[in-house]
């Protein structure tokens, strides 16, 4: 398990979405390490159950379902309600990425999956929990992507996905401030995960993205997770709307090249 950050939120009921691997899997465990309870979700059984290895029964639920199908949210919703009674913070985590290329090669198969996860499963997601987020003045937090605040080459229909995302954050953090719901997002860059693990054993593909991080490596899941936590937690009780980068210095580049 994550190491304990000591936030505020050992007394709430979580819910991590793309919780099978990498920053999801992280961000549940750094959940489970502050006392909460928490619901993963994902597509596979098996990659869930690995995620809560070793954790109190009573505390860590999984729950299989693909978030990009409306009925597998609200029956994961349902689940976790007649189990705990009430939703205390949603983390929206799941995605895809396409591989990138020339939009003028994009498939409808690529944009249908990119669109289905990243966009259509934020918004069924959010659709299915804000109710009960205000009812319980619990919090959002999505888990976007740098791409989701400018542009990358060759990766114009997963920015669109991302920038979809965080548009959605915004907005709702406004619709729903009034009502005691916080939304905000957190940013990664590059990150080592099992999506990133092709490119991070190729050293001269890895290199110009190192090039470009401040801090001089890539972002660890765990990196990622505990500002997720932080913003889930009654620390950050008055954060709202927020698009907040954890990505090593990334965003704070002009994009003009590191020279020595």
């Amino acid at each position: 398990m994550s190491t304990v950050n000591t936030y505020a939120v050992d007394d709430k009921v979580v819910v991590v979405t793309g919780a099978g691997s990498g920053i999801g899997r992280a961000i549940a465990r750094a959940f489970l390490a502050n006392g909460a309870t928490v619901v993963v979700t994902g597509r596979r059984r098996e990659p869930l159950e690995e995620t809560v290895a070793g954790a109190d029964d009573g505390r860590a639920v999984v729950l299989p379902g693909d978030v990009a199908r409306r009925e597998d949210v609200d029956a994961m919703v349902a689940a976790t309600l007649e189990r705990f009674g009430r939703i205390d913070v949603v983390v929206s985590n799941a995605g895809v990425h396409d591989g990138g290329g020339d939009i003028t090669e994009l498939t409808d198969e690529n944009w249908a999956l990119l669109r289905g996860v990243n966009i259509d499963g934020f918004l069924h997601v959010a659709q299915a929990t804000l109710p009960e987020l205000v009812r319980s003045g619990g919090n959002l937090v999505a888990v976007s992507s740098v791409s989701g605040i400018a542009g990358d080459w060759g990766q114009a229909a997963y920015n669109a996905s991302k920038h979809a995302m965080t548009g959605f954050v915004r907005s709702l953090a406004l619709d729903y401030g009034g009502r005691g719901v916080r939304v905000n997002a957190v940013l990664p860059a590059f990150t080592l995960t099992e999506m990133t693990s092709g490119m991070a054993s190729d050293e001269k593909a890895l290199a110009p993205f190192v090039n470009r991080i401040a801090l001089g490596r890539p972002g660890e899941p765990d990196d990622i997770a505990p500002a997720v936590v932080f913003l889930a937690s009654d620390d950050a009780r008055y954060v709202t709307g927020a698009l907040l980068a954890v990505d090593g210095g990334t965003s704070a580049s002009t994009g003009q090249p590191h020279t020595e």
